[in-house]
């Protein structure tokens, strides 16, 4: 299998159409199909349905594009790291990062290389804990920016400062916007909008025997997404504080969590990783400023 007809698949794949692909590609149709087919045979598993005017992915085909966007990402990552060897001026970092305020410090930091060294770019991928420790794992990330209820004995990793705050973001108008901070018992019988993971570790150790109770409604791995559907009154979403619009003139508030409930950030990395230059200055820049380092 080689690379090059990976990405002919992928590009296929994203037009849906193999005279889009080709013109995209800059080959000509009939080279493509050949190539689509040798693929085809030597998986041994039918990619495509085709049609008179489009192409489709087979179940097979699905797998194979989620295979061949990580190959390609593991690919194009190595390849950059082996051009910016021995040189400083520029290069490229991969960084994960769960949704949190605390990004802030990551960013300072980064602005603060990229002071020094303009041709430096960062990659943020977003996602909840198990998508940031597959693709640590699997070397697509240099860094990821994990709450801590993973689990980082595997890692290295430094802490960053302060902590987030749970609580619930609702409308204004929903009656649990008129108390200060909201109890477990005050959320058991209401639609519930979670993280995707949270109810995991942090919050389900919150609730304690009351998490059986929870009318989950829905869940999300993005808040921005999981806001919009309380902001429409599909319930109340479950969420750190300062990740969606509360101010004056949205129609959500934020409301904490009583007992209060708190989750620290920590930048983690691979142990004996090997960074490219790039990677490596970012790192100093962290340790230099938030010396915690386990």
């Amino acid at each position: 299998m080689e690379i090059r007809v990976l990405r002919y698949f992928l590009e296929v794949a994203r037009e849906g159409s193999v005279t889009h692909a080709a013109q995209q590609l800059h080959i000509s149709q009939p080279t493509l199909s050949k190539q689509l087919k040798d693929l085809e045979a030597e998986l041994g598993k039918k990619l495509f349905v085709r049609s008179s005017f489009s192409i489709r992915l087979t179940d097979e085909g699905m797998l194979l594009r989620r295979r061949a966007e990580d190959i390609l990402d593991m690919v194009d990552k190595t390849t950059d790291e082996f051009k910016a060897l021995g040189q400083i001026t520029g290069g490229d970092i991969h960084i994960g990062c769960a949704e949190s305020d605390g990004i802030k410090h990551l960013a300072r930091r980064v602005k603060a290389v990229q002071a020094q060294y303009p041709r430096v770019r960062v990659h943020l991928y977003s996602g909840d804990r198990s998508d940031l420790a597959e693709r640590l794992e699997q070397g697509l990330l240099d860094f990821a920016v994990l709450v801590e209820s993973n689990d980082l004995s595997k890692y290295n990793y430094l802490s960053l400062p302060g902590a987030d705050t749970w609580g619930v973001i609702l409308r204004k108008d929903h009656p649990l916007a008129a108390k200060e901070a909201v109890a477990p018992e005050d959320l058991l019988e209401i639609p519930l909008i979670c993280p995707r993971q949270g109810l995991q570790k942090e919050l389900s150790d919150w609730f304690q025997e009351k998490v059986d109770r929870l009318n989950i409604v829905a869940t999300c791995n993005l808040a921005y997404n999981g806001s919009v559907l309380a902001r429409e009154g599909l319930g109340c979403l479950l969420s750190f504080d300062k990740l969606a619009d509360t101010g004056s003139d949205s129609p959500l508030c934020f409301r904490p969590l009583t007992p209060a409930l708190y989750s620290k950030l920590f930048l983690a990395w691979k142990k004996y990783a090997v960074f490219s230059p790039a990677a490596e200055v970012l790192l100093n820049e962290m340790k230099a400023h938030y010396y915690d380092l386990k």
